[in-house]
């Protein structure tokens, strides 16, 4: 498949973060309606969070969710384009239940007519005047179980992922930047290349182009080109491999704990790529609070830099930083393992 691309969509196109369809994609896999629940990668997180989802089934309407995601097709109206990085699973929930009638009455039609008949108790609901704040609050409380607990864990992956893509397009072009995204995109000439899909070739039209990261598409690719929504790619993030472990300090990092102490060496270790402090807090096991004071002593002294993404303050190390970690004679476990190299 081949989408063309001109200059106005080159220059519009932008990154985006969906907490709505990481939430819809956790479902599918935890519902075992999506074959990458037999991915090593997500299996970690599908084993912890099962005992919540057999509760949330017991109390939480998720069949109507189910019904209106059929194999192979899903209703679009689940799952709102978001406007940028800022996007909040609040602003995306209100999309939902502001969906006009009409178009979400075509999208249930067409969800029903892909598969056996559903209960009736379901279609009542699905082709009711409320089935749009019915979903809406399905979908709410499903949030507040599965995902919101490590949502700035995931927050912090996908910006991470953000930062260094877009990186990557500034520095080295299109063609770089599409080769890194997945194996089967690549730049050719004025378009897109997807080795995915056979369908027929779409031009963008000067809407460019909304590049998604996610973690439980991991390690796919999705699309949306249809209007009315904004055309969007949904892509695996990097490092989805290490989001569910604390990653382990090498063997010997006494030089460095004995320099800066051992917390902000576990800081220093962590931040082989952009993080920010929630994400810090969760993988390293420390308090926010210290987290924040270890994190300015390190700015302070030069070790580290910070950039905003969307309302988020990602750190990094500076190339200081980079020169104290590389003097203890220490690598982070990611870097070590490899994670998040392309």
């Amino acid at each position: 498949m081949r989408i063309a691309a001109g200059s106005e969509d080159i220059t519009t196109s932008r990154f985006a973060l969906s907490p709505l369809w990481e939430l819809l994609s956790a479902l599918r896999l935890l519902t075992g309606r999506s074959w990458q629940a037999d991915e090593p990668a997500l299996r970690p997180w599908l084993v912890r969070t099962s005992d919540r989802y057999r509760r949330l089934r017991r109390e939480v309407d998720l069949d109507i969710v189910n019904a209106l995601e059929p194999q192979g097709w899903g209703a679009d109206f689940l799952a709102p384009i978001p406007a940028d990085v800022s996007t909040t699973i609040d602003d995306l929930l209100a999309q939902v239940r502001s969906t006009p009638l009409a178009q979400a009455h075509r999208e249930v039609a067409e969800a029903l007519r892909r598969q056996p008949a559903v209960q009736p108790r379901l279609r009542q609901i699905l082709t009711s005047d409320q089935v749009t704040g019915y979903v809406a609050d399905v979908l709410a409380v499903a949030w507040q179980v599965l995902l919101e607990p490590e949502w700035p864990t995931l927050r912090a992956i996908l910006e991470r992922d953000v930062v260094y893509r877009a990186g990557q397009l500034a520095a080295k072009g299109w063609a770089a930047a599409l080769a890194g995204l997945h194996p089967r995109l690549s730049w050719q000439g004025d378009g897109i290349e997807c080795s995915q899909w056979q369908e027929e070739d779409q031009a963008l039209g000067g809407r460019g182009l909304l590049f998604v990261p996610s973690v439980f598409i991991w390690p796919r690719l999705a699309m949306r080109l249809e209007p009315p929504w904004p055309p969007a790619l949904f892509y695996p993030a990097r490092g989805v491999a290490a989001l569910w472990e604390r990653p382990r300090r090498p063997l010997s990092v006494a030089g460095l704990d004995r320099l800066v102490g051992p917390s902000r060496a576990a800081i220093l270790l962590a931040l082989e790529n952009p993080a920010s402090t929630s994400q810090l807090a969760a993988t390293l096991g420390q308090s926010l609070g210290a987290v924040g004071d270890h994190l300015a002593v390190l700015r302070d002294a030069g070790l580290l830099s910070r950039a905003r993404s969307g309302r988020s303050v990602l750190y990094s190390r500076t190339p200081v930083g980079d020169a104290v970690v590389a003097a203890a004679g220490v690598r982070s476990a990611e870097a070590a393992a490899g994670v998040g190299s392309e």
